[in-house]
């Protein structure tokens, strides 16, 4: 596998747990929560901006928003109980489509 995108997975994950971690932190008023936010995100765009060396931004950020758009819509249904309508389970998976062709078919995409 290609170095930018472990990088960019690591830069998912860490966005993610700080999205989810959001929440928790009642607009800032909660320091651990806050601080898994503010750590979460610093990890999430270092690891992106090591992305930036070999994978072109366009890509990176589709890639980066898309999976973390689905992980987040999955979270909030499992872990927050948030409901998915139907529209909304179409979108989220439209969102993975794109992200999926960006990656099989696109030379855009760093391989």
């Amino acid at each position: 596998m290609h170095t930018g995108y472990l990088f960019l997975a690591a830069a998912i994950v860490a966005e993610v747990i700080a999205t989810s971690a959001l929440k928790a932190s009642e607009g800032f008023t909660r320091l651990w929560p806050s601080m898994v936010v503010v750590i979460g995100y610093a990890i999430a765009f270092y690891c992106l901006s090591l992305v930036l060396r070999t994978v072109p931004v366009g890509v990176a950020y589709a890639i980066w928003s898309g999976v973390g758009v689905a992980l987040i819509a999955l979270i909030g249904w499992l872990v927050l109980g948030q409901t998915l309508d139907l529209p909304a389970v179409i979108g989220i998976g439209l969102i993975v489509s794109g992200v999926a062709v960006l990656q099989l078919f696109s030379k855009a995409a760093a391989h």
